[in-house]
Formats: structure tokens, sequence, C-alpha cells
């Protein structure tokens, strides 16, 4: 059912005004270096810890590098955007180099998710939704590990290399750049995969294979808290959870923690949502006190639907 426009994102807006919305949309380089460099610098700090050990002592520092590591998610996120700077090729080399990372090929996210943000938790044209949200315990535990989307993104990477149908939000001016995408990363990947048997070094095992399996348990949550028990509405003030978090979170995850303003105004970078968020907090009505109260109001609401 769809929400009144009383009320709801539009009016939010309204009240807060075109002039400050554009204010807030302007873009800048320089948040976005430091918020980059920063998320870079410890990487290479929890990466060199790793190093620094052996033996069983490294899992718990690899989960911690994975944590990082797969957050890098969110980096990509925000220059898909082209938000994250004002320069268009650091946006771009940027959002290439962190989707390297993490098997998510920029231009075909793009396109998923400008149509997430167009259609967001419409049932029948949201691509986030046609993947179902978890229905029971186990199958949120299920989406928690994070297998599933290793094994969506292994499957989309080679059906659009192989020149399979892609998906229909991929307009076909951008069918080309999509399978061109695909078939670079897989060659990357295949030539990654050879460096131990070639070279005799580990490296890429112990620093980005292993640590991002082990940390995509932290970026699923994260995701998992975004939309997840929000009403199927167009309303985003309810569509769109807002998670208060601590500042080592919002760092992390390049303020995406304040999620609702980010999908009533998209334009706005990462570094004004928590004005943004301060502008239209009063009508927030989807929103958590931290991510253990997120993942606990998800539970309870699949307990809901026995």
């Amino acid at each position: 059912m769809a929400a009144s426009a009383e009320g709801d994102h539009r009016a939010a807006l309204a009240a807060v005004g075109a002039e400050r919305i554009a204010a807030l949309a302007e873009t800048s380089d320089r948040p976005g270096l430091i918020r980059l460099a920063s998320h870079l610098g410890l990487l290479v700090l929890t990466g060199s810890a790793i190093l620094a050990v052996e033996g069983w002592w490294r899992l718990p520092l690899q989960f911690l590098h994975g944590t990082v590591l797969v957050f890098l998610f969110s980096a990509a996120h925000e220059c898909i955007h082209r938000t994250a700077f004002r320069t268009r090729w650091l946006n771009d080399a940027t959002a290439w180099g962190a989707g390297l990372a993490l098997m998510l090929p920029p231009n075909a996210f793009r396109y998923f998710h400008f149509a997430h943000h167009r259609h967001t938790q419409d049932a029948e044209r949201d691509p986030e939704l046609a993947t179902p949200k978890p229905r029971t315990r186990g199958e949120y535990l299920r989406r928690l590990t994070g297998w599933s989307y290793w094994a969506a993104q292994t499957r989309s990477l080679i059906n659009a290399a192989a020149g399979a149908p892609l998906p229909e939000y991929v307009p076909p001016r951008g069918a080309a750049r999509v399978r061109r995408e695909a078939r670079i990363y897989l060659a990357i990947y295949a030539a990654a995969a050879l460096l131990p048997t070639l070279t005799g070094s580990t490296l890429t095992l112990t620093l980005w294979v292993a640590p991002a399996l082990l940390g995509q348990p932290m970026l699923r949550a994260f995701l998992l808290a975004e939309h997840t028990a929000c009403p199927l509405v167009p309303d985003m003030l309810a569509n769109s959870r807002t998670t208060f978090a601590h500042r080592a979170t919002r760092w992390l995850a390049w303020e995406m923690p304040w999620h609702t303003a980010h999908h009533a105004a998209p334009t706005v970078p990462f570094h004004r949502l928590a004005e943004l968020t301060a502008e239209i907090e009063h009508a927030l009505k989807s929103t958590a006190q931290g991510y253990l109260d997120a993942q606990g109001q998800i539970l309870r609401a699949i307990d809901a639907r026995r």
C-alpha cells in the first residue's frame, strides 16, 4: 500500500528547502581523499599486524582486517554515486579498485543500485528484493555468512562475461561496458589465483581472500539493517532505516548509517549526511539505536512471521 505524500520524505525535504539541499549536495575532493587515505591506512596497519604473527593468532587479525576490507563496499557505493569526490575520475577509479577487492564491478553495481533507489522497497521492481529477505532465523544466519553474495556475484560475472542476457535494469547502452568490465575482472581474478603456484607466495590468500571471507558477515549485518523489516512503501522516511551508530562505525561505513537521508537525497555526499539527518530527524519513521538494536528489530520481525 502506498504511503500518503503528506508527511513523507518529499514533505520533509521541502521543509528543509531547495537552497539548503543544494548547498549540502556540493561535492569536494578533500573529505573523500581524507576518508579514503585513512581507510587504506588502516588496511595497511591491520595487514601488517597479520604478517607479524604466525599460526592461529592470525585468524582474529584476519577477521579485523577483513572487516575493514569489506567495508570498502561503502567507498564503492559512494563513488558509484559520484559524490565521494568532486573530480569524476577519482570517483570512478576508487569504485573500480574497491569493486575489484569485493567482486563488485562498478558499472553493473551502478545500474543495480540506481534501480534500487528508483524503486526502493517496491516488491515488484526493487532489484534488492529479487533475493528475498530472510524469513527464518536459519535464513538470517545463512545470509550473514556471505556465501550467497559470493555465489551470486560469481554467477553474475561469468554470465556477463559469457554474453548471457543481462538483468533488465542494465540499459542497452551500458551492456558492452558491463560485459567488458566482467571480463577484465575475471582475468584479474584468474591471474591472482595463479600467483601462489607461480610465485610460491600466499599473500593474496592471507591478506585478501581469507580476510574477505571472514569479514563478510559484518558487512552483511550492516546491509541488512538498511531496509530489512522496514515497510514496503515509497516513503523514504519509512522504507529506509537510520541507525544511530558510534562514530567509529560511521567512519568505517562512510556515514551510510544515515541511510534515510541518503535515500531521501542521494546527491548529498557522505560527509554532509549527518547535517541532513539533523534537519529531518523529527520525521524519521524507521530508526535503530545501534546495529544490535537493528538486528533485534529484524529478528523480531522474522519471529512475528511464524
